[in-house]
């Protein structure tokens, strides 16, 4: 004779560690006119058994001490309790808990969240399968997902987005040590509608211009910070711009020596390309910056100069409410070895940076060079890169909200670059500007 059988109420032991779960449960089961008992491990449920003599255990598979399964092992093995009914209620609704539970026997499997009236009626089921001594159900599978319609969200690009095509400086670097990160130079493009804003031709335009090919011809933006071959190489393979129908039109700063567009035309000349200028069949205009911003639709676009040799520019990129910064090149603080810490933003040294650092001041997201360790930058000053800790310091004085290091020496493979990035992590955090911040890469894609 059962306990049940000799008071007439269904005793039920409910074994949970997670307190107000368990006191859920307990008061739902009382609020119905079971007997409740409570255990909070599996080895105090196991002794709730002899003391308090279930019909039916509501049992926990993660709990502290003993797993559920294993009680549910141990029950079943003890002449004594095997006949006692077990629901499993657990959030793990997978099918290897779910094949474990049945296998051992547990009458049902529910899974948390429970509800209040599907816990009772499941328990209701139970007490009177067992009146009837045919308290043998089988536990249903588990629900594959929550009842309701899937939430299936989409994905916002409406608003733009700007897309890393390389990410390298001086030389592309081809070879399985720079798949992680690419080995193209510098390239970027940021679509805002029908428009397409390039930054920088280097080795990375080319697999731009075969995707843009893809479609309709179009009007082309495309902004040079500076004319080294590390930001230029990649023009004459730039495949819109043989084709009628698209508008190409290059902008860059004046100072450069040459005019832009005698630079470029040097690019195809033939003694060391088999295509000339004239042979490009697009529209192709050549503009030097002026003073102010540039509106283009509704995206603006704002440079400053930078520390590197020649007229170099970087640029600012209003568009959709994010101001986005691509400055490849641009040597910080240029001569300072020591440690970032020891330089405040009233410091002297930092007097003739301030037009940048105003530039870039709150920027959403800074596309910035760290190309040399601190150790390599001490013997290449005045090259025109920042180290790790200089580049670092303006990203702190700017307070740019994010950062994507762009401009990875071709001597740095994935394994060495991504040590770097922890190290600028680190020295970030130091500074007490603990932003996110990755190593961009060919191919990366954000949404604005």
């Amino acid at each position: 004779m059962t306990d049940r059988d000799r008071d007439g109420v269904g005793r039920v032991l409910v074994a949970e560690d997670v307190e107000v779960t368990s006191f859920k449960l307990t008061r739902t089961l009382e609020s119905a006119g079971y007997k409740v008992d409570s255990a909070s491990d599996g080895e105090e449920c196991l002794e709730r058994v002899d003391s308090f003599k279930p019909d039916l255990i509501l049992l926990d598979l993660m709990m502290p001490k003993l797993h559920g399964i294993e009680v549910l092992r141990r029950l079943r093995a003890d002449p004594e309790t095997r006949h006692i009914g077990v629901i499993i209620c657990s959030a793990k609704g997978f099918k290897t808990e779910h094949a474990s539970a049945s296998d051992l026997g547990a009458w049902d499997f529910l899974v948390k969240p429970i509800g209040r009236e599907h816990l009772l009626e499941r328990v209701g089921v139970f007490f009177s399968e067992s009146s009837q001594g045919d308290a043998k159900a089988a536990p249903a599978p588990p629900t594959a997902a929550r009842v309701g319609e899937v939430y299936d969200p989409e994905l916002e690009t409406s608003q733009g987005r700007l897309s890393l095509w390389g990410t390298r400086g001086s030389i592309p670097t081809p070879g399985p040590a720079f798949m992680r990160h690419g080995g193209n130079t510098s390239c970027m493009d940021i679509q805002r509608g029908g428009d397409r804003f390039i930054f920088d031709a280097g080795s990375g335009i080319r697999e731009l211009g075969l995707e843009l090919m893809k479609g309709e011809a179009r009007n082309l933006h495309l902004f040079i910070t500076h004319t080294h071959w590390d930001h230029i190489q990649g023009f004459p393979f730039f495949m819109p711009a043989f084709e009628p129908g698209f508008r190409v039109t290059v902008y860059g700063a004046e100072g450069f020596g040459k005019s832009l567009e005698s630079v470029f035309r040097g690019q195809l000349d033939r003694d060391y390309f088999p295509v000339q200028m004239e042979d490009l069949n697009a529209d192709l205009e050549f503009r030097h910056l002026g003073d102010g911003p540039l509106k283009i639709g509704d995206v603006t676009i704002s440079w400053e100069y930078a520390q590197h040799p020649g007229a170099t520019v970087g640029y600012k990129i209003d568009v959709a409410g994010t101001a986005l910064s691509w400055i490849p090149d641009n040597e910080f603080l240029q001569g300072y070895v020591g440690p970032p810490e020891h330089v405040s933003i009233d410091d002297e040294i930092v007097d003739p940076y301030r037009g940048m650092i105003d530039f870039l001041t709150d920027v959403d997201v800074l596309i910035h060079e760290a190309q040399y360790t601190n150790v390599q930058y001490a013997a290449k000053v005045g090259w025109g890169h920042s180290s790790v800790s200089n580049a670092c310091l303006l990203a702190s004085f700017a307070n740019v909200k994010r950062w994507i290091v762009t401009h990875h020496d071709p001597t740095h493979d994935d394994r060495f670059l991504e040590t770097k990035l922890a190290l600028t992590k680190q020295q970030l955090a130091r500074l007490g500007h603990d932003i996110p911040i990755v190593h961009g890469h060919d191919g990366l894609v954000e949404y604005l």
